[in-house]
């Protein structure tokens, strides 16, 4: 048995072949058929049904999955877990929900830059509920999430900031009553696959305000233009990072008792990458504190 035979029985689980795990661990077809074999015959266990066109993990090979997670883990994080401030260095992989990546996650790693220069950040994109599946598989080490009302077991949340939902309407409307701007106007509805689209869901549920939807988008950027394009309002979080407003765009307040959303760092309990896990919050943090967006006013506000 090897670490080698054991990363990529976790990859034929993941990805769902053997010409898929191939293409993950950079090694060929032929190649991950001889290691599952070979781990077969060492353990004496029939690992996948070959029944099928496309073999499949039985009982078995699914519980021998779960425990060569943990070892490849553990090796991953064994030089980690002792090198002390030899961990700033290396690589670690980010992934981010997409309303981050204008604002509060390029000024935050421009400020772990800063602090750990031999750290190299691998970014990832995502929803909040996938994300979180693949750091609880140790198949991603930390991501900036929105707060989920239910987080599964074994991770760490650390917060970052709360942002207030708002209204965005085209500055063509001269209406401040948002409550009457969501019941006349056309209304661009946030992706409900992400956590901030649920919160929205039932804010309006709640109050029981029905909207005349006509779109349903996901990033921050594209809801903005269309209602800068007079095509409807939306209900957006308000960025903790000042960037600059799409022109014609204008913000109006839901109320003292707004809904908000909270964004996170979410890793696992046991990584063995801590220090760089609390370098990378506390940058956040600090990046929030900055508050502007892009650097060259960032710098100003250092």
């Amino acid at each position: 048995m090897s670490i080698r035979s054991l990363r990529t029985l976790v990859a034929v689980h993941d990805h769902g072949t053997f010409s898929a795990a191939a293409d993950a661990v950079f090694v060929t077809y032929s190649a991950v058929s001889q290691q599952m074999k070979a781990l077969e015959e060492e353990y004496g266990i029939t690992i996948f049904d070959r029944s099928k066109r496309t073999p499949e993990l039985t009982p078995l090979g699914l519980a021998l999955v779960a425990r060569a997670r943990e070892i490849v883990r553990a090796y991953d994080d064994l030089l980690p877990s002792i090198q002390g401030e030899g961990a700033l260095k290396g690589e670690i992989t980010l992934a981010a929900v997409p309303t981050t990546l204008t604002g509060l996650v390029p000024l935050g790693i421009s400020v772990l830059k800063r602090n750990c220069p031999d750290l190299h950040i691998r970014v990832g994109l995502g929803l909040t509920t996938p994300l979180l599946t693949q750091i609880k598989r140790g198949t991603l080490e930390a991501g900036i999430l929105s707060v989920p009302a239910l987080a599964p077991e074994g991770l760490t949340i650390q917060e970052i900031v709360t942002e207030p939902l708002e209204l965005l309407v085209s500055h063509e409307h001269a209406d401040d009553d948002p409550f009457e701007l969501l019941r006349t106007q056309p209304f661009i509805r946030f992706n409900r696959e992400a956590v901030v689209g649920e919160i929205i869901e039932r804010w309006l549920q709640a109050r029981s305000i029905t909207v005349n939807e006509t779109m349903e988008l996901q990033g921050l950027d594209a809801i903005t233009s269309m209602v800068a394009a007079n095509l409807g309002v939306s209900i957006c979080p308000r960025r903790c990072i000042k960037t600059s407003m799409t022109p014609g765009v204008r913000s109006l307040s839901l109320g003292d008792d707004a809904p908000t959303r909270r964004l996170c760092l979410v890793t696992r309990k046991n990584s063995a990458k801590r220090l760089v896990i609390d370098k990378i919050h506390e940058s956040f943090l600090e990046a929030v504190r900055i508050g502007v967006f892009p650097a060259g006013q960032a710098q100003e506000s250092l």
